[in-house]
C-alpha cells in the first residue's frame, strides 16, 4: 500500500518534489517497487513546517529521503546564481536551498533514533568531495552533513529493496552494491581516491580524485577520521527493467507535477554511451545502455491504450538519447562503446520497435520527442527516415552544442558529421514542415569570445535555435573539475575558464542577438 495518510508506515519516502505514480517519478518508482514486494509506504512531499514531518509517525524501517529528479541548487537557482523565485517568468514550485540536508536534519530533530536513507541524483552525485559552484569551494560527501546511515547511488531499486530486507533482519548495511556508507575502517578490495583534506587545496589531486571516480569499482575516501566506502554498482539488466516498468502504476499526477507533458511516455532503456564532460549520467545511471526487452515496450504500450486519459498518443518513446535504444555491450566491458568497433549503429531493433508500436490498435502517434544522438543517427538513414516519416511533429531536436573544436574537445563531443546529418535531414524533408531544433551551450571550459563568434559564424546559417544555455558546473563531471581546477582530468593540460559574470554575460549577449537576428 502507498498513502499520503495513515500510521504504522515500513517506510516514509519524503521527497521534494510532488509525488506521481509515474515510472518517470524518482519517489513515485521507488514506492512501487516497495509496494510490490508488500511494504507499506508512507509519502510526504515538500514538507515545510514540523507538523508535515511528524504527520504520518516514525516507519519502522526507515525514511527515504530524496530531492527528486535534480539537484536542489540547480533546480532553484539560474546559471548566475540568481534565484528562480526572483524571475517573473518561471513558474517552478521551490524546494528548500540542499533539501537533502534540511529534511534530513529535521527528521534528526523530530525522530532522533530512526534510520536514513538518502538517494536521487543530488546525493548520488554529491556522495564523494565535490566543488559545489554555489558555495564556490569544495564541500564534503552529503551523508556527512545529512547524517544518513546510507547514501544509494544511481537508479536504486536493487539497492532500496537490500536495503530494507537488511533493516527488517538486523542485519549490517555494510557491502550493499550500489551505496556508500561511513566506516572507521578500510575494508579490502577498495581502490583509495585522494582524502578530503587532499582535493580542498590541491588541484591535481582533485583531478587525480575525478579521473579515478567509477560506479564499476570500491572506492573509499578518508575524511579525518572516517573512510566515505562505496560499493560498486550492482549490475541492473534487461529482467529488471521488465519487472520494473510493469509494475501497475495509475500515471495520476498531482497538479503541479512537472510530468504533465509526459504523462504518457514510455522508457525504453537506460544510460548514456555519449560520455559529454558535462553530464552527471555517466556517474549516474551508469556508461552502458541496459534496453528494455521489445515485448515489455509494447505490453506497457498496450496498457495505456486501456487507460480512460489516454487519447492515443505516446508522449515520448526513449531513454537518456532516444536512439541508443538496442546499443547494449554484450561483453559488458569497460570500453568506451562509442569508440568500439562492436557497437551496432544499424539502429535495427529501434526501427523494429517503432514499426510495431505504431501499429498497436489504439495508438494514432508514436512521438519521439527526447532528443536524439545525431551522430549515431547518421549511420542509419533509415532510422532518420523512420523518425521523419512518423515519429516527430514539426521538429526533432539535437544538441551541437558549440561549433569550436577546443571547446568541443573539453565537451568531448564531436561534431564532425553535423552538415552531414543536417543536410540530409533537410532533403528528406523538403516541402513538410518539419525543421530541426537546435541546443546549445556557452561559456563551457574552453570557450571565449573567440570561440563564440565562431559559433556565431555558424548559426548565421541556421534557424530555429531551441534555446541555449550557460553552462552550470554540477557536481562530480569533468567539466565542472576543468572549472574548478583549470585543468582537464583526462589530458592534465589547462583550460581557459570564464569564471567572471560579466564575460558571462557579454557572451550570451552575442548568441542572443544573433538568434533575434535569425
Amino acid at each position: 500500500m502507498i498513502s499520503k495518510t495513515g500510521k504504522d508506515f515500513d517506510i516514509i519516502v519524503i521527497t521534494a518534489e510532488y509525488y506521481d505514480d509515474h515510472p518517470l517519478s524518482p519517489s513515485g518508482i521507488i514506492s512501487r517497487v516497495l509496494d510490490d514486494k508488500g511494504y507499506k509506504i508512507g509519502i510526504i512531499e515538500k514538507p515545510i513546517e514540523k507538523e508535515d514531518f511528524i504527520k504520518l509517525g516514525s516507519p519502522k524501517l526507515f525514511f527515504a529521503v530524496t530531492s527528486g529528479s535534480i539537484d536542489s541548487m540547480l533546480h532553484n537557482y539560474t546559471p548566475l546564481k540568481k534565484r528562480r523565485s526572483e524571475d517573473p517568468h518561471s513558474k517552478i514550485s521551490l524546494m528548500p536551498d540542499r533539501a537533502l540536508i534540511v529534511y534530513c536534519n529535521k527528521i534528526k530533530e523530530y525522530f532522533k533514533s530512526s534510520t536514513i536513507v538518502i538517494g536521487g541524483i543530488e546525493a548520488s552525485m554529491r556522495r564523494f568531495a565535490h566543488y559545489d559552484y554555489w558555495n564556490n569551494d569544495i564541500r564534503r560527501s552529503i551523508i556527512f552533513d545529512t547524517r544518513a546511515n546510507i547514501l544509494v547511488y544511481g537508479n536504486g531499486e536493487k539497492q532500496i529493496l537490500e536495503i530494507a530486507k537488511r533493516i527488517e533482519n538486523n542485519l549490517s548495511l555494510k557491502g550493499i552494491f550500489g551505496t556508500c556508507i561511513i566506516s572507521k575502517e578500510l575494508e579490502n578490495d577498495f581502490d583509495i581516491l585522494p582524502s578530503f583534506k587532499e582535493v580542498k587545496e590541491d588541484p591535481v589531486k582533485f583531478c587525480e580524485m575525478q579521473k579515478a571516480l567509477s560506479n564499476n569499482k570500491n572506492l573509499a575516501q578518508f575524511y579525518d577520521n572516517n573512510y566515505l566506502l562505496q560499493y560498486a554498482y550492482p549490475e541492473y539488466t534487461q529482467e529488471d527493467l521488465d519487472w520494473i516498468y510493469s509494475l501497475p502504476f495509475s500515471r495520476k499526477l498531482h497538479p503541479e507535477s512537472l510530468l504533465k507533458m509526459a504523462k504518457f511516455s514510455v522508457v525504453t532503456h537506460r544510460g548514456c554511451i555519449g560520455n559529454c564532460n558535462f553530464c552527471s549520467l555517466r556517474l549516474h545511471q551508469g556508461d552502458k545502455i541496459i534496453s528494455r526487452s521489445e515485448e515489455s515496450i509494447l505490453k506497457e504500450i498496450v496498457s495505456l491504450t486501456k487507460n480512460k486519459e489516454f487519447k492515443g498518443y505516446i508522449d515520448d518513446l526513449g531513454g537518456p538519447s532516444a536512439n541508443m535504444y538496442g546499443m547494449d555491450c554484450a561483453e559488458r566491458c569497460n570500453n568506451d562503446c562509442l569508440k568500439c568497433s562492436k557497437l551496432d549503429k544499424s539502429h535495427a531493433k529501434l526501427i523494429r520497435l517503432l514499426k510495431k508500436a505504431r501499429a498497436i490498435k489504439g495508438i494514432k502517434k508514436v512521438f519521439v520527442r527526447s532528443g536524439i544522438r545525431y551522430d549515431l543517427a547518421i549511420e542509419s538513414k533509415d532510422y532518420i527516415k523512420e523518425l521523419s516519416e512518423h515519429h516527430i511533429s514539426g521538429c526533432l531536436k539535437i544538441a551541437p552544442e558549440h561549433f569550436s573544436e577546443e571547446v568541443l574537445k573539453n565537451m568531448n563531443k564531436d561534431n564532425s558529421r553535423f552538415d552531414e546529418f543536417v543536410s540530409f535531414f533537410e532533403n528528406l524533408n523538403i516541402g513538410k514542415k518539419q525543421y530541426l531544433r537546435y541546443y546549445l551551450m556557452i561559456c563551457h571550459p574552453g570557450d571565449d569570445e573567440e570561440e563564440i563568434l565562431k559559433m556565431k559564424n555558424k548559426i548565421k546559417n541556421l534557424s530555429n535555435i531551441e534555446s541555449f544555455q550557460v553552462f552550470t558546473p554540477t557536481p562530480m563531471t569533468n567539466s565542472t573539475c576543468m572549472y574548478w581546477t583549470g585543468i582537464n582530468p583526462i589530458t592534465m593540460k589547462k583550460v581557459k575558464v570564464i569564471h567572471d559574470y560579466k564575460t558571462k554575460k557579454k557572451l550570451k549577449r552575442i548568441i542572443i542577438e544573433e538568434i533575434k537576428n535569425n
